[in-house]
């Protein structure tokens, strides 16, 4: 039986705490307002001093204040007219507990008891001079290192890292046999065995000679990989330089395909292939009225409404990437592309949005590429009637933040990216580029920063 100790509210032994219990630092719960739902059939443990961190964080606009407001208002609905101190159950069997009573006098000379994170600490050693098994979880590597000095067992908050390599990238190898990728060149229709996703990208390789292949894509109308119709095109006199490029043009122009999402590293072509195919369906073709290219922006205390100039002067700094792409497109020797690029937007054809400026839906007529920037801003916009095609890129690879900075939409909050589940019926693709067309050096350091 566990030894006696003080209960979190002064006198008495602790709460009954059956099993091993996990005591959060606040930075897990401003990082994932989900947290405490992850620790299954285990107690979660939270100190005042947790509570009070975060109705300091609650105010604002970022993530890290969604989070904080998030989660104290699932607190406060668990509570159901129950104590907190003593525990109240939560939906996967296990309890939540909320210790308001001081532990410092565990703490050692030389640790400041007025930190936070000392007393959070001095909270998991009473629990474990306790009896109780306790683990002590934080996205501070001081923290966990403290706690590791105290004798605390400490871990990392793993539950929202995923492997870049479990995404769902948009396209699939597969050996087949010789007669298989001549039959695919004679036009008859294939079908292979294998868990395809609609308008996934097929690579067909001869078992026997692994040079020889073909290049498709699965239809779900009709169960069979069929060629490729837009991978050789040359959209506003663009090529694609890697197959992974092709199937990207093979999504971009299908007419059937109104939402394309693309992931890579900075070099692989995310910005230049859909500004292309935007000015090949809207200046070329005229299948569109024009093209609007969005970024949402990193926020400078007020947002940049607060910068001198108009719109489009005060958004040229964030748009210089989309610009230096667009000069390329219209004048590969950059002899004359400012003039250009100035036509394109003075004619109508193209046009910048800031995705927090104006809160306007979309015309139908649109084609919208929203370059996505560094800061979780979702677009206010909605579109009404049949919508506009869609072109949405972001880089899979990306300096992580400190964990107490605000917390940019990462990968893991995209579940519909892992493997299999984007492709479902509709009309949202998705393909991740993974080679840099840059120059070696351009590619390093895109790699490396």
């Amino acid at each position: 039986m566990a030894a006696a100790s003080t209960s979190p509210l002064g006198g008495g032994p602790l709460p009954a705490l059956s099993g091993r219990s996990y005591l959060l630092d606040t930075n897990v719960l401003l990082h994932d307002a989900n947290a405490l739902h992850v620790f299954g059939e285990h107690n979660v443990i939270l100190v005042v001093d947790v509570l009070e961190e975060l109705d300091r964080f609650k105010r604002g606009n970022d993530e890290r204040a969604r989070n904080a407001r998030s989660v104290a208002r699932t607190i406060d609905a668990m509570r159901n007219g129950l104590p907190l101190s003593q525990g109240v159950p939560m939906e996967e069997g296990g309890k939540l507990f909320v210790f308001v009573k001081s532990f410092t006098d565990r703490l050692p000379e030389g640790l400041d008891r007025s930190v936070p994170d000392n007393r959070i600490l001095a909270a998991a050693m009473a629990v474990k001079e306790a009896g109780h098994e306790v683990v002590f979880v934080s996205k501070d590597i001081n923290a966990r290192c403290k706690a590791d000095a105290l004798g605390v067992k400490a871990e990392d908050f793993r539950n929202r890292k995923v492997n870049f390599d479990e995404l769902y990238n948009g396209w699939s190898e597969h050996s087949v046999d010789d007669a298989v990728v001549d039959a695919f060149y004679a036009g008859e229709p294939i079908t292979i065995d294998a868990d395809l996703r609609p308008n996934e990208g097929v690579l067909l390789s001869s078992s026997s000679r692994p040079k020889k292949t073909a290049r498709g894509i699965w239809r779900l109308d009709t169960r069979t990989v069929e060629p490729l119709q837009f991978g050789d095109a040359h959209p506003w006199g663009l090529s694609a330089r890697n197959l992974r490029q092709q199937f990207a043009l093979e999504l971009l122009l299908r007419p059937d395909i109104q939402l394309v999402t693309m992931l890579g590293q900075a070099g692989t072509g995310k910005t230049l292939l859909a500004l292309a195919v935007g000015l090949q369906l809207v200046a070329e073709e005229k299948k569109f009225r024009r093209m609007m290219v969005s970024r949402p922006i990193m926020p400078l205390g007020k947002d940049i409404g607060y910068l001198p100039g108009t719109k489009d002067e005060k958004l040229e700094s964030w748009m210089q990437p989309i610009l230096d792409n667009l000069q390329y497109l219209v004048d590969p020797k950059l002899e004359h592309s400012s003039d250009k690029v100035d036509y394109l937007f003075d004619t109508g054809i193209l046009e910048m949005e800031a995705v927090t400026l104006h809160p306007r839906p979309q015309p139908p007529e649109a084609l919208h590429h929203r370059r996505r920037g560094p800061e979780p801003h979702p677009p206010r916009g909605q579109d009404r009637g049949q919508p506009g095609r869609r072109g949405r890129q972001g880089r899979a690879h990306r300096r992580r933040l400190p964990d107490r900075q605000p917390v940019p939409r990462r990968l893991e909050q995209r579940p519909d990216l892992r493997r299999g589940a984007v492709q479902g019926a509709g009309p949202l693709r998705h393909i991740t580029l993974a080679k840099s067309e840059r120059s070696t050096l351009a590619s390093l350091a895109a790699e490396l920063l």
